[in-house]
């Protein structure tokens, strides 16, 4: 009997640490949910440590707020130039800043790379195409200085999660922005985009309407408009729950790039949401999944693009069912 007594005390002691546990789980994912990068980078500087990254105090690009880059470099000097990552947040095209993203820099600096955090002008200073413009100034900086913090000029990779995946993704695509900064498609060794919006006109989003309906022409605001035979390779990466920048902008934007001949790798999670592909990134889920080294691949190389995965054929299918747009937002 008192045998048994134990063993109920037991079960119940486990029961409880698990509730405890999954609902600390819970609050934790509501908490990046609702309070984003922040959260993320707290929780990820406390779970996975400093990782010997080196942070560079920031450094303007420009004299508007925003302007910005943060460069993070390996603690140990490398005798080779290093390939470089330059990352662009999300968040609407309206909040956000590079100072909550350090986890990113944490992620990809101890694989080799120095990581460079952009900032752009954002909605209500600033609407379309200010944040194109500011993608070409960060990569033109990061072009010309990248050098003195150990990374390789001839290997920059652009890398956005949702609003910031629009801004490297179309600043690739439509010439005219790196050409007003004295650069062309060649200047990027490739494109990483995360949940990003491709495909959002007619706007029927406020952050969309804020940013991009003063355009006069709003197709030449779309990236599947500027697919061309050259473009840079891709990685887009999508989670098919993703109900607020919806995996049909992925599909199209992949399928336009393969007509025009231009490499592209296309990664689709369906357990992932909006923000799932971002905290994949972070401590403690960076290695959960593939994501993290699936991107960590193809920085490194990105001529060496992969095929599509599996459930490429179903997003396929459920395209016309999805809705043509969403609200892009971290």
């Amino acid at each position: 009997m008192a045998q048994s007594k134990r063993w109920r005390a037991v079960v119940w002691l486990l029961g409880m640490i698990i509730a405890v546990l999954l609902l600390a789980s819970i609050g934790l994912q509501m908490a990046i949910n609702r309070n984003g990068p922040a959260v993320l980078n707290a929780v990820d500087r406390l779970a996975g440590g400093a990782r010997n990254v080196v942070a560079i105090p920031p450094i303007a690009f420009g004299p508007k707020a925003g302007q910005k880059v943060h460069v993070y470099r390996p603690e140990q000097e490398r005798s080779a130039p290093l390939p470089v990552l330059l990352f662009v947040h999300g968040g609407s095209w309206s909040n956000g800043s590079p100072d909550d993203y350090d986890f990113i820099a944490r992620s990809f600096v101890p694989e080799g790379f120095v990581t460079v955090l952009a900032g752009y002008r954002m909605f209500p200073d600033a609407v379309f195409p200010s944040m194109l413009e500011d993608a070409a100034s960060a990569l033109a900086w990061t072009k010309a200085n990248i050098a003195e913090h150990g990374g390789n000029p001839e290997h920059i990779v652009l890398a956005g999660h949702s609003a910031g995946a629009y801004n490297v993704v179309m600043a690739t695509l439509d010439p005219q922005w790196l050409a007003k900064e004295g650069l062309s498609r060649d200047s990027i060794a490739g494109v990483v985009g995360l949940a990003g919006p491709y495909d959002f006109y007619p706007f029927d989003s406020d952050s969309a309407i804020n940013s991009f309906g003063p355009a006069a022409n709003p197709q030449s605001t779309q990236p599947v408009n500027f697919t061309a035979e050259g473009s840079p390779p891709m990685l887009l990466i999508h989670g098919e729950t993703d109900t607020v920048v919806y995996p049909r902008n992925t599909i199209e934007l992949a399928k336009r790039l393969r007509q025009a001949g231009s490499l592209v790798q296309t990664q689709f999670y369906p357990d992932m949401d909006h923000s799932a592909p971002l905290t994949r990134l972070a401590s403690p889920w960076r290695g959960r999944t593939d994501l993290h080294q699936i991107t960590v691949d193809f920085a490194r190389n990105p001529l060496q693009v992969q095929g599509q995965t599996g459930t490429q054929a179903d997003n396929h299918a459920r395209a016309e069912l999805q809705p043509r747009t969403g609200d892009p937002a971290p």
